[in-house]
């Protein structure tokens, strides 16, 4: 007797401005993969919640908060911000137009329908890296999800966001007491170091259990001064 398996299947393949990026069902499942990497799938969204949650968590109940989401990835944490009513002003910023065009009227649509047509969402389609770079605007929160941890990145050019500088571009759009919450397939010590010498202060590290090897972690810190 033969076991029978499901094959992912490609649902959408493009070329996009940072290279290959695909679309496919494997199973009851979503999965988007970037230059042949895994990204990420449908299948829990459990550590993209806590990245929300932690960080709102640690505002101490300011106001209607802004929250500026790095990544739209399959949309947990857009939707999971979406529904909670506490939050004010949602920026999510998304540099591939591929990811963008499977929430608005793809597959991906059935996750994240509701939060696209929230009036306090806003999606902007740019790099993360040059976006908090370049922004004279603050946010109360940053919730930073566009690699699979700071020291395993989906293209070189991520690299330096996890850097002394780059978490200096971090510090910058963020309001007095602002919070950074960094999603990481893994521990990195090193990267609390970094936050440390960044000037962030409260740094520490959630974990979040997963079938399967090393917990999941969000990192969270509070900006300097």
């Amino acid at each position: 007797m033969t076991a029978s398996y499901d094959i992912p299947v490609v649902i959408d393949r493009r070329e996009g401005p940072y290279g290959e990026v695909v679309l496919r069902r494997h199973g009851a499942l979503l999965q988007i993969i970037a230059n042949g990497c895994f990204l990420m799938d449908t299948s829990d969204g459990r550590s993209e919640r806590l990245l929300v949650d932690a960080a709102y968590d640690a505002l101490d109940g300011r106001p209607a908060p802004s929250l500026l989401i790095g990544g739209l990835g399959v949309g947990f944490s857009l939707a999971h911000a979406a529904a909670d009513p506490r939050w004010g002003r949602i920026t999510v910023v998304e540099r591939e137009p591929a990811i963008i065009d499977w929430h608005r009227d793809g597959p991906l649509s059935v996750l994240s329908a509701g939060a696209l047509a929230d009036p306090r969402t806003e999606i902007v389609r740019t790099d993360l890296v040059a976006y908090v770079n370049e922004i004279s605007d603050t946010y109360d929160a940053l919730c930073l999800d566009i690699d699979n941890g700071p020291g395993w990145t989906v293209t070189d050019g991520n690299e330096g966001l996890y850097t002394k500088a780059g978490l200096a571009s971090c510090a910058r759009a963020l309001r007095p007491g602002g919070v950074l919450a960094v999603w990481s397939a893994q521990p990195s010590p090193e990267f609390e170091e970094t936050l440390r010498n960044a000037g962030f202060q409260r740094v520490r590290t959630e974990q979040i259990p997963v079938a399967r090897g090393v917990p999941d972690v969000v990192h969270l810190a509070i900006g300097p001064g």
